[in-house]
């Protein structure tokens, strides 16, 4: 599929289905080697013209459970599209009492509960190995310029909202939420939230040479409250909505800025070019079909005559 001239995508979680205050262009469902995206993409136009691509990661009818996101295909066609930097948002369990109901984090660690049930990488399947770096697992620079940015939008909203910086998010399986003595051992490993859609997005974005970061909209405080219910699906429905409404407006206050700095590259810098080291040393025989789905997603190290020595 031939790029839309898109640098940002916005992937949205749970209770935001679709952004305001944009007109839609068109609407597009590229095929990658990983199937469909999870959605139809809606590429949007700021009041400048400027381009955004969205993406529900459930579905627009929330209808995919996160074990089932096609991760793969969601971030192989936003990167089709053109997209450089994902802007991610997802709704969040809260570790920590300071962290309420209905307040906002940047995480910069994840700690990963998955159960290698889900597709993680692009490489699976493959003839080719590549060890991607993820000791920093989301786009420094692009989270610290999110931190001024959002903070900025979350204040000129008005409803005191507090942002939570340098968090560490847990990524569990689900469906269902945690035990009261698995949200308590994840305090105890320094867990600040939990969520269950964060992992693989992260790393395929990483391979991907893609900029990566996660706003989370706190809507509970999971199970680790002894004197408290447990969470339920009914009680995270009810700050659902507030927490959806101040994220579209988070989103509408800073995409055209953050297109602006997507543009000027020093918050791309650190996945391009990432990759070319990860890739490890490929053989002369690769099969033509390996090299084809690689490079639709990396086709810097996959196109004619990159075979690596």
């Amino acid at each position: 599929m031939a790029t839309r001239d898109v640098l940002i995508g916005v992937i949205g979680g749970t209770g935001l289905y679709h952004l305001d205050n944009l007109t839609l262009i068109e609407t597009v469902n590229p095929e990658t080697p990983w199937g469909s995206p999870s959605s139809p993409i809606a590429i949007c136009s700021l009041k400048s013209g400027t381009k955004v691509a969205f993406i529900a990661r459930h579905g627009r009818h929330h209808n995919i459970s996160p074990s089932v996101v096609p991760s793969r295909a969601n971030i192989a066609a936003l990167k089709s599209l053109g997209v450089r930097a994902i802007l991610a948002f997802s709704s969040v369990g809260s570790l920590r009492e300071e962290i309420v109901p209905g307040h906002f984090a940047i995480p910069t660690q994840i700690i990963d509960r998955t159960k290698g049930i889900r597709p993680a990488s692009f490489f699976e399947g493959t003839g080719v190995v590549a060890h991607a770096s993820f000791g920093e697992p989301f786009s420094i620079k692009l989270v610290r310029w999110l931190e001024v940015e959002v903070e900025k939008a979350l204040k000129a909203h008005g409803n005191n909202v507090v942002l939570h910086k340098d968090k560490c998010i847990i990524c569990m399986e689900g469906p269902q939420f945690s035990t009261r003595a698995e949200s308590m051992m994840y305090r105890g490993w320094g867990g600040d939230l939990i969520n269950m859609s964060v992992l693989p997005e992260a790393k395929l974005a990483r391979e991907a040479e893609v900029s990566y970061a996660l706003i989370a909209t706190a809507t509970d405080y999971d199970s680790w409250r002894p004197h408290s219910e447990v969470v339920t699906a009914t009680q995270v429905i009810q700050t659902l909505r507030a927490n959806a409404d101040t994220a579209k407006f988070v989103a509408a206050s800073i995409l055209e800025d953050l297109h602006i700095a997507a543009l000027q590259g020093d918050i791309l810098s650190e996945e391009r070019g990432s990759m070319k080291y990860s890739i490890m040393p490929r053989d002369a025989n690769e099969s033509e079909e390996d090299t084809k789905k690689l490079a639709f997603i990396l086709p810097e190290y996959f196109g004619p005559n990159e075979l690596a020595n």
